[in-house]
């Protein structure tokens, strides 16, 4: 096995909140200079890709927006592929209106006027917005969603995240969300290997959730090392339906893990 390459997680992987995990900043500058190729995922959409790559380099960990891929980016491929210039409504923050409106989509509160009814994790999300939604998806718009997570880790804890956005408009509507295209999607993996420039084989994936980064490194044929410093503990590890590859307590210890993968 060699490993070329390391999708790396952000929220509870490399930083909590606006702490950096001990080691982290470290550990990435040893495996560059090691010559590995790193970018960095994220399921939040609630920065850019640019706001991502400022708080790493804030951090110690110097990045350019393109070693950053978000689920805001994500979708935008995603829909740019199928409807391009699609009238859609978001249930989401302002740096995902922003991508979707940089991307050509029309942006509508109307429910006769749009195509798919986008949701995400939205701090601001009331009930406007969810009968806005709802009304849409009556009328027969698509429903995509950002990311499928229960909840986000915080320093000190968690908060709720996109699933509860989707959860309401699947209970509310009848519907069933038909795509959600951040981890462990086919389609952020498949964004994340092709800036990479390295087939799967030849990359790890490295992430706090089993239910995201997990399944999504295993999914796509990437080796998965879960790291302990986010949601997931050691228990909950042994009780997985799909087990990581490796277990590490931080990725302050994956320069150590990386050596005895290049055999």
């Amino acid at each position: 096995m060699v490993i070329a390459g390391y999708l790396l997680d952000l929220d509870g992987t490399v930083y909590l909140g606006e702490r950096l995990i001990p080691g982290v900043d470290r550990a990435i500058a040893e495996l560059r200079a090691r010559g590995r190729r790193i970018v960095f995922l994220s399921n939040k959409p609630l920065q850019s890709r640019t706001d991502y790559a400022e708080k790493l380099t804030r951090l110690g960990i110097p990045t350019t927006e393109d070693e950053v891929i978000n689920s805001s980016y994500v979708l935008a491929r995603y829909l740019g592929k199928r409807a391009p210039g699609a009238t859609v409504y978001a249930i989401g923050e302002p740096p995902l209106i922003a991508e979707l409106e940089a991307a050509g989509f029309a942006i509508s509160e109307d429910p006769k006027k749009i195509e798919y009814v986008i949701a995400a994790f939205d701090r601001t999300f009331d009930y406007h917005k969810l009968n806005i939604a709802f009304q849409a998806l009556r009328r027969g718009a698509h429903f995509v969603a950002t990311n499928p997570d229960r909840t986000c880790p915080v320093d000190g804890g968690e908060i709720p995240d996109a699933a509860g956005v989707i959860a309401a408009l699947e209970a509310t509507t009848g519907r069933k969300v038909e795509e959600i295209v951040g981890k462990p999607s086919r389609h952020t993996v498949a964004v994340a290997l092709e800036r990479l420039g390295l087939p799967a084989e030849e990359c790890a994936m490295v992430g706090d959730r089993l239910e995201t980064d997990v399944v999504m490194g295993k999914q796509a044929g990437l080796t998965a090392i879960l790291t302990l410093t986010g949601v997931t503990t050691p228990d909950a590890v042994s009780e997985a339906p799909v087990p990581p590859d490796y277990v590490i307590e931080s990725v302050a210890a994956l320069p150590e893990l990386d050596a005895r993968l290049q055999g």
